[in-house]
């Protein structure tokens, strides 16, 4: 089955009328007469759009604002829109080229919802998705790796969740979480090995005291190791950070409500007390 072969929805579809009536829009921004700042961008400049409203969207996932999520949503689908024309203009690609490939590649990938081929569980979809995935790549003479295809320029704790979820689907792994946890303890052992001898003690450390690039590696493979701890937890290493950097944030400014904001005028057993009772007020 192709996607060609799956019947699309009434033209009125209320999706088809909303996208419909975007397209119009971003055509109306970049026609003459149009938007000047709109009608300048070009393919490479809207990305970095694409990836802030894209943070944005994550964002309000995480909130659980349905509002906001819809908004950031619609942004993203407004900046595709307007890559997707500007590289039409320049006869490149458009928006039918996009939908197009990514609909066969969902009917190529979805054997056992398009096809004949079975999958029991999540997990067969996965192993059977990564599969079609490599011979893909084999076919275009590309990178056979299984670690191929996770984009380099994914923030890291991301991309080391999924470099860790394709060298466990090959087989390279520990037999249970605890493995992966024994593996933490042996990185931070290493890491305070390179931190031998250096005066942690001090108020600064002067980073010409320490062999910068060993402690830099250890430390390194330190939040790589908890990276993969996270995945054989179920746990999404990346969300988890921005958890508790949220957390770190709501403690902190609530500190500085308690103090006016001056904390550099705190003895640090002031400022213990109050992370201590920030941590006590917003759990």
């Amino acid at each position: 089955m192709t996607a060609e072969d799956l019947e699309p929805e009434s033209p009125a579809d209320e999706r088809l009328r909303a996208i419909g009536r975007l397209l119009e829009i971003v055509d109306r921004l970049r026609e003459p007469g149009g938007c000047p700042w709109d009608r300048e961008q070009t393919v490479d400049s809207m990305a970095s759009h694409l990836i802030e409203e894209a943070h944005e969207l994550v964002e309000a996932v995480d909130a659980g604002d349905d509002g906001e999520t819809v908004e950031e949503a619609g942004d993203v689908l407004m900046v595709l829109a307007l890559i997707c024309r500007i590289a039409g203009e320049e006869e490149r690609f458009d928006l039918a080229d996009a939908a197009r490939t990514v609909s066969e590649k969902l009917v190529r990938r979805h054997p056992h919802v398009f096809g004949e081929a079975e999958a029991s569980d999540p997990e067969h979809v996965l192993r059977q998705w990564e599969e079609i995935k490599a011979d893909e790549r084999r076919e275009k003479g590309g990178d056979e790796s299984a670690l191929a295809g996770v984009p380099r320029s994914l923030p890291a704790l991301q991309r080391a969740a999924r470099t860790c979820g394709r060298a466990v689907a090959t087989g390279f792994r520990w037999a249970s979480a605890a493995g992966a946890l024994e593996k933490v303890g042996e990185e931070i052992d290493e890491l305070r090995e390179a931190l031998a001898g250096v005066d942690l003690d001090r108020e600064a450390v002067d980073p010409n005291d320490l062999e910068r690039e060993r402690v830099e590696a250890e430390l390194g493979d330190v939040l790589l190791a908890t990276a993969f701890l996270a995945d054989y937890l179920g746990i999404d290493p990346e969300r988890a950070c921005r958890g508790a950097l949220g957390r770190f944030e709501d403690r902190f400014r609530f500190m500085e409500g308690r103090f006016g904001g001056a904390l550099g005028q705190r003895s640090l057993e002031e400022l213990t007390a109050a992370w201590s009772a920030a941590k006590r007020a917003l759990s």
